[in-house]
């Protein structure tokens, strides 16, 4: 059995195509890697895949149509969205999608648009009783310093990757931030151990697994040393955000802060595979295992097991492009 597996927006998602194509192996499957971005011969992604494309950006109306030619042309099986920007266009298509054989590994419009939107993901966690760090838009603190207590996180309401990201002690830095405030919210900044925890919801919208692993060292938004620990307050915080969110599928996953007291609060959420995602696979969480026995109509062996104490410790890499070589 042959099953092509489209990566978009691939950047630097090698670690990711490592992951499916391990397991393919396993399962028996030939897997036909394909990747797009919008440079590829600039993505160490799209130089590892058998084929790649060129895309429009994300936020231009050609680019859905552009990856409904490659997925038809190609027969795509799957398409692993892996950044925030593309799940709301793509969340939208899916049906049309489905419909000409190709299954967009995102969720649905309703959680894409809750996780894209900070402060509505924190009125709808708020609201499902989920502790959620205090948020509230950057003018409404502005007009009202007493609406959070300082200091403060600043960051775009639709920001992913730690773009844009400040804090502010007082109003004064925040004016000192020149930032428009018009696109930004404030939240309250919380102190303790910070986690990911890496959710899989399978097709029939039922959560199967959730790993917390240690931000220990972060590095350009993403954790750059992490170790899997089990903390049971974040593994229960994962089934009440599965069942708040209306329409989730496939890979999520949240930040957290939990205090020196062992409070847990959620800071954020993304619809789609995080970039630590390879921690929880090498602790026995295989997300990609689980979409391609899915996709292959297989038995699925997702399961809860996952070892705690595995340890990732990132280092840079290399990928030469060299003329007239693939």
């Amino acid at each position: 059995m042959t099953i092509s597996v489209l990566f978009s927006s691939a950047g630097r998602r090698v670690e990711l195509i490592n992951c499916f194509r391990e397991d393919a192996v396993e399962l028996g499957i030939e897997l036909r890697v394909l990747a797009a971005d919008f440079q590829p011969e600039l993505s160490a992604a799209c130089q590892v895949a058998e084929k790649h494309f060129a895309v429009p950006r994300c936020d231009n109306a050609r680019f859905v149509p552009r990856m409904q030619e490659i997925c038809a042309g190609e027969h795509v099986d799957l398409v692993i969205p892996t950044i925030d920007p593309e799940l709301a266009p793509l969340a939208a298509a899916r049906a049309a999608f489905a419909a000409a054989g190709t299954r967009l590994v995102v969720s649905g419009v309703e959680t894409v648009a809750i996780a894209r939107d900070k402060l509505r993901t924190a009125a709808v966690l708020s609201q499902h009783g989920i502790p959620f760090a205090r948020s509230v838009a950057l003018e409404r603190l502005i007009a009202n310093p007493g609406a959070l207590r300082f200091p403060v996180v600043l960051k775009p309401v639709d920001g992913s990757a730690s773009i844009g990201l400040r804090e502010a002690r007082d109003t004064a830095e925040i004016e000192r931030a020149a930032i428009d405030v018009r696109r930004y919210l404030a939240q309250e900044k919380w102190t303790g151990r910070e986690y990911t925890v890496n959710l899989f919801v399978d097709r029939s919208g039922r959560l199967r697994s959730a790993v917390p692993h240690w931000r220990r060292e972060i590095r350009a938004g993403e954790v750059s040393k992490g170790r899997t620990e089990r903390v049971p307050q974040l593994i229960d915080l994962a089934g009440r955000i599965a069942s708040a969110l209306p329409d989730a599928s496939g890979p999520l996953c949240f930040q957290a802060i939990v205090t020196e007291s062992g409070q847990a609060v959620v800071f954020e959420i993304n619809a789609r595979f995080g970039g630590g995602y390879p921690l929880a696979h090498r602790a026995g969480a295989r997300f990609s295992r689980w979409l391609l026995e899915e996709a292959a109509e297989m038995p699925s062996t997702a399961d809860v097991f996952w070892q705690e104490g595995v340890t990732m410790l990132r280092y840079d890499a290399a990928v030469f492009s060299i003329p007239g070589k693939k």
